[in-house]
């Protein structure tokens, strides 16, 4: 016979011997392995029929009759109180999977915020200190029409000069 099938006949065979078949008997006399496991069950048995059951007080079943009473009389817990006491004692069975589609979801929201975040860093870009001469550039950019308008002037005042005589700028 195989061992396994000894192991679960051992509490048979400890309690009840004259009830188990002789082949169980005789592959534990034979196996070290299971007549060892047989002898531990024999020492834990003997252990236990020594054990003496401590003394219940005689004033137990008054008190835990007045606790009773003050529990049934005291003002039910709040809903708070209820969700957690649930929570911490109650049977999680059904609720296992709501939490763990919960927390999976704020791992997720929480890894996307994360992303988001981590791509938009924000840094200082550095100011670059443009030359006079690209600043005297950038404004004739911005200022073209005024200075178009301002040379179509002084066009006139040279013509108009010319015309009378005055044969050139005089500032």
């Amino acid at each position: 016979m195989i061992c396994q099938k000894i192991k679960a006949k051992m509490p048979d065979l400890l309690l009840a011997p004259e009830l188990v078949a002789p082949e169980v008997r005789e592959h534990v006399a034979a196996c070290a392995a299971c007549g060892k496991e047989l002898e531990e069950l024999q020492a834990t048995m003997a252990a236990l029929e020594g054990w003496a059951a401590p003394e219940v007080s005689p004033y137990f079943d008054g008190r835990m009759a007045a606790m009773l009473r003050e529990e049934r009389q005291a003002r039910p817990a709040g809903f708070l109180e209820r969700m957690r006491a649930r929570l911490l004692f109650g049977n999680h069975a059904p609720l296992r999977p709501v939490m763990a589609a919960a927390l999976a979801l704020m791992v997720a929201i929480g890894g996307g915020m994360y992303a988001g975040f981590a791509g938009h860093s924000v840094e200082p870009q550095p100011t670059q200190v443009a030359s006079p001469v690209i600043r005297d550039l950038q404004s004739l950019d911005e200022n073209a029409q005024v200075f178009q308008q301002l040379n179509a002037m002084d066009q006139q005042q040279d013509t108009g000069n010319a015309s009378a005589g005055g044969g050139g700028n005089s500032l």
